[in-house]
């Protein structure tokens, strides 16, 4: 593993951000097996950076900053985009990344100290969940994420957080009272509504019905929360009644807006997930051949297709975000369906990085 040399004695100067020598540390890393988590292994490690600058190019967001306290993601998404970041580790992108969860314990640390060193009055708005989530059941243990948003709003910076995971019910309370203070933006994403879908597709994932209950309780507490529907899964999630369905579902949750992206297929998730679609939906495999020629995006007739019907559905249940609530951060627009080339390939190159490309999270 490119960490195992990395004592106090050694510091490798190519080590990847966050796996650097850290003096006074007898070790930067250490290996957790948690009882009754089953094939999980933590990998402890003290980052060198909190803050990871997002590429103007592929931003929403000029400027923007996003912050991943956990690398690898043991809710298993058969489609997610991060899992190419894990080869930077010597990790394979499929089992690795569901089982094999770096933790940067000391980020919280190293937050407070950026945010009032270098990134002094630098950082306009930061995004949490962009990469992998950061409510995914290690942070039950390891509880970064309190300590993140007050240093945050102690700063005075804004930021949103999305994710799939229940255990963000935990700091709803603290989000609410911190939102008087900054913008905060809170979104759920719920892709995919059959539980028994949900079960081939995100083996690790909470229930739907358990994150709509989160979207409810969060709208209790007076927060605005948006439901990300990403990725929308071709032949599986996109037809009218189940589209109908999902938004009526999210709709009497409480959600305030609703954004919604198709399934990309990057090289590095295309193989994995098409092994789950042979396993599981066998007969949609030629489909998804035709519908993905070049294996990335689906192809323009589809997405076109698509977004006429889902357009109307959506300002038909009144998820576009136009009825406001409380102060909340700008919740991350839908990404453009056609982007120009250099920014695309500006984005393919930075996801390399921890700094991803935002919003496109699957």
């Amino acid at each position: 593993m490119r960490w195992d040399a990395q004592e106090t004695a050694h510091a490798d100067l190519n080590a990847l951000s966050g796996l650097d020598l850290v003096e006074g540390l007898s070790e930067v890393t250490h290996k957790v097996r948690t009882p009754g988590f089953a094939d999980l292994v933590y990998h402890e490690v003290l980052a060198r950076s909190a803050l990871n600058r997002v590429p103007e190019a592929s931003s929403e967001f000029p400027g923007a900053y996003t912050i991943n306290p956990y690398r690898g993601c043991s809710h298993a998404c058969t489609y997610c985009f991060a899992r190419g970041s894990h080869r930077y580790l010597d990790f394979d992108t499929g089992h690795d990344f569901d089982t094999q969860i770096v933790v940067k314990t000391n980020i919280v640390e190293r937050l407070h100290h950026e945010l009032r060193t270098s990134h002094v009055g630098r950082v306009p708005f930061v995004m949490l969940g962009s990469n992998t989530d950061p409510y995914q059941r290690c942070e039950g243990r390891y509880e970064l994420m309190p300590g993140i948003y007050r240093e945050l709003a102690q700063a005075g910076i804004g930021f949103s957080v999305l994710t799939k995971g229940t255990l963000i019910r935990r700091d709803l309370p603290l989000l609410a009272e911190l939102a008087t203070q900054v913008p905060v933006s809170v979104s759920m994403s719920i892709p995919i509504v059959d539980d028994q879908l949900r079960q081939q597709f995100e083996p690790g994932t909470p229930s739907a019905q358990a994150r709509l209950r989160t979207v409810s309780r969060a709208r209790d507490l007076g927060l605005d929360v948006g439901v990300f529907l990403m990725p929308i899964l071709p032949l599986l999630t996109d037809s009218r009644s189940c589209l109908m369905h999902t938004l009526q579902t999210v709709g009497e949750a409480g959600a305030h807006h609703v954004l919604y992206q198709v399934l990309h297929l990057r090289p590095h998730v295309r193989p994995w997930f098409m092994r789950w679609l042979r396993e599981y939906h066998p007969g949609l495999v030629d489909r998804y051949v035709e519908l993905y020629p070049k294996g990335d995006r689906a192809t323009s007739e589809y997405r076109r297709s698509l977004a006429g019907l889902i357009k109307p559905l959506i300002s038909l249940y009144r998820l576009d975000g136009s009825q406001r609530g409380v102060q909340t951060a700008p919740a991350p627009r839908a990404p453009r369906l056609q982007r120009q080339r250099a920014a695309k390939t500006h984005s393919r190159s930075s996801q390399a990085t921890e700094a991803s490309a935002v919003p496109t999270l699957f």
